[in-house]
């Protein structure tokens, strides 16, 4: 990751409103999967690190006592707090902005913390070792993403795939070949090498579980508009006074790919890795 690239609250800056229709769900069975794992009963409590508008958190709603999401950006959390409600929810789950670098934020101890496709926008050592801290005996941390070793090919569905190299090039014609990020840059991408992170933070493990994808999925060009602006790298506010020009030219795109407006595409599986929080003794001291 380019040390030169610092966090600023622009990163998803109007892209909560087109998340949830855009990005393309996790695999099914994933709730099933972590309540096994863990041995979930209904009863604890969850953190969700770097939320966004609550998806992987309000899925695992009835698997605790109590839900936390915590996110930096005050769309994201508006979203999370209002699909809560209309799940009947908002009694057992909280909504925090904050980044995660601000926790423990004095919210008390968990017994999971999850970082769902977040973990890279932090300051990892420091977040890893503070989330270790918030998580009773025996606690996890849960970090899960789609499953990007897989081939996700779409022959024999029913329209035509949704053309992403396409989308990609016509981005990079409105905001530079250089992958944008809030209001810096991202030349070489976001960071990897997690599990050394979580290792030197006094985490055990990890366990690697799939839950498998490959289902098919119906889009429509409203739901791939959604998805282009739900990406940091394409959200709404980086276009300035050209975003309107820029949908028009996303919809001829997609009319010329699929003129019916239907698209199809397989989900993707769902990687977790679960990682143990480590007793006290065994933890490294930090440096």
């Amino acid at each position: 990751m380019n040390t030169d690239w610092e966090w600023d609250d622009t990163l998803f800056l109007g892209s909560a409103a087109y998340y949830r229709r855009g990005r393309l769900p996790y695999a099914p069975g994933l709730a099933d999967a972590l309540a096994e794992i863990l041995a979930l009963d209904g009863r604890g409590r969850l953190i969700d690190v770097g939320c966004g508008p609550g998806t992987v958190a309000l899925s695992l709603v009835d698997l605790f006592g109590e839900v936390v999401g915590v996110d930096p950006d005050s769309g994201m959390i508006a979203e999370a707090a209002r699909e809560a409600a209309g799940l009947g929810v908002g009694g057992k789950t909280r909504w925090v902005r904050a980044r995660a670098e601000e926790l423990p934020a004095g919210l008390g101890t968990f017994t999971v913390a999850v970082f769902a496709q977040s973990f890279h926008w932090m300051d990892r050592k420091l977040v890893a070792a503070t989330v270790r801290d918030m998580l009773g005996s025996g606690g996890a941390l849960v970090h899960i993403s789609d499953l990007k070793t897989q081939t996700r090919g779409v022959e024999d569905l029913p329209y035509p795939a949704v053309p992403y190299a396409a989308l990609e090039e016509l981005v990079g014609g409105y905001l530079g070949p250089v992958r944008r990020a809030g209001r810096g840059v991202l030349p070489h991408g976001t960071p990897g090498g997690e599990a050394a992170v979580f290792a030197r933070a006094g985490f055990t493990g990890p366990q690697r579980h799939v839950v498998p994808g490959g289902q098919a999925l119906e889009r429509t060009s409203d739901d791939v508009v959604a998805g282009v602006f739900s990406m940091s790298f394409s959200a709404p506010h980086l276009f300035g006074t050209r975003r309107d020009d820029f949908e028009a030219d996303v919809r001829r795109l997609l009319r010329a790919a699929s003129p019916t407006d239907r698209f199809s595409e397989r989900l993707p599986g769902t990687e977790i890795f679960v990682w143990r929080k480590a007793p006290t003794a065994a933890r490294p001291p930090r440096t």
